[in-house]
């Protein structure tokens, strides 16, 4: 395949400005491939609630700017460099998060790895990555489809599995219709999990039951869910795993549903950074409350194989966005008119 010296792409040129750094390059010049890398064809992006912080300058974790935005990618190998061994042209791959989180725990230095923060992303036609941060698409997914386990397929899976993996029969609390949320509502469904979901739209609770969610509770009418979900699991005992996405206005109701020894994940801050509990909380209610900042490379490849055992398709707006419309896309996700997630096709 002949590759073109020049791509569209998206950079972010300064935090902290809204969008009016976020600038579309027409003639951006394609990388050239090291040893150890391989040149990536990319057909398919998504978004994360992470893209919208980094241009509002509140992302927490490490920026090095002016960087290609976006971490979430798939698309085809079309060349390697001399030294590659794990990757031929034709390959069809999905991006890792941080390229150097490769197995266990997440260390400092691979945590200043991140794409579209650190290391130039996925919004555009040609990534030069290592070849170590990369790993083979879902045979029964297309290209924006697998786009969307970089960030927020594996973070779910993390939470279920990376300190203590979900069972059949016990009981997982998701919080609202996000990426995460709904990836980890399928997964725990997949493995056998009783799944207690919250929203305050009927039309998306309606989804989330046929996405196979045993109850939905509306958090707007009622304001103690976190104790009407402990009272729906089966033995009114509390629930094992609690997907916690909204920060300072949801944790109270998170440690009112866990049961003891449950686990609290805390992968958002949708509501704010302060919450009103003291972590002491977490010895009067004996759980453990872990942050989760996305997962390994081995776990990208684990949940792969699990998703295409389990056919897990991501639930994906109806709206997918061109390469040229991707500013367009983030005012989408700012304005929250998305269900699931906000796929973008790359030509």
């Amino acid at each position: 395949m002949s590759v073109p010296t020049t791509q569209k792409q998206w950079v972010v040129e300064a935090s902290g400005k809204e969008f009016e750094t976020l600038v579309f390059q027409e003639s951006a010049p394609v990388p050239t491939v090291g040893d150890n890398q391989v040149l990536v064809r990319f057909h398919g992006a998504s978004l994360n609630f992470r893209d919208l912080l980094i241009v509002r300058g509140k992302y927490p974790f490490p920026l090095n700017l002016p960087v290609v935005a976006g971490s979430d990618g798939a698309g085809e190998i079309v060349a390697v460099g001399s030294k590659v061994t794990q990757w031929k042209p034709g390959d069809r791959v999905v991006t890792l998060f941080n390229q150097g989180h490769q197995r266990g725990p997440v260390t400092p230095a691979a945590s200043q790895t991140g794409l579209g923060g650190c290391i130039d992303g996925t919004l555009r036609q040609y990534g030069a990555l290592s070849e170590d941060g990369l790993v083979r698409m879902p045979k029964h997914l297309n290209f924006v489809e697998a786009a969307t386990l970089t960030c927020a397929a594996l973070t779910s899976w993390n939470a279920l599995y990376g300190l203590r993996p979900v069972k059949k029969g016990e009981s997982v609390l998701v919080q609202g219709t996000g990426g995460v949320s709904l990836f980890a509502l399928q997964f725990a469904k997949a493995a056998g999990a009783n799944v207690i979901a919250t929203t305050s739209s009927p039309a998306k609770a309606e989804i989330l039951r046929k996405l196979g969610a045993d109850h939905v509770i509306n958090y707007k009418t009622d304001p103690k869910w976190g104790e009407t979900a402990r009272a729906l699991t089966p033995d009114g005992e509390g629930v094992h795993h609690v997907i916690e996405v909204g920060g300072e206005g949801t944790m109270t109701q998170s440690l009112e549903a866990v049961r003891m020894e449950g686990i609290i994940s805390i992968i958002g801050l949708l509501t704010g950074t302060k919450p009103k509990d003291s972590m002491m909380e977490t010895l009067s209610r004996v759980c453990t409350i872990r942050g989760v900042y996305v997962g390994s490379r081995e776990q990208l490849e684990e949940m792969v194989a699990f998703m295409e055992e389990h056919e897990i398709r991501p639930v994906m707006d109806e709206r997918v966005f061109k390469l040229e419309e991707v500013k367009e896309a983030y005012e989408y996700m700012r304005a929250a008119k998305h269900f699931g997630k906000i796929g973008v096709k790359i030509e």
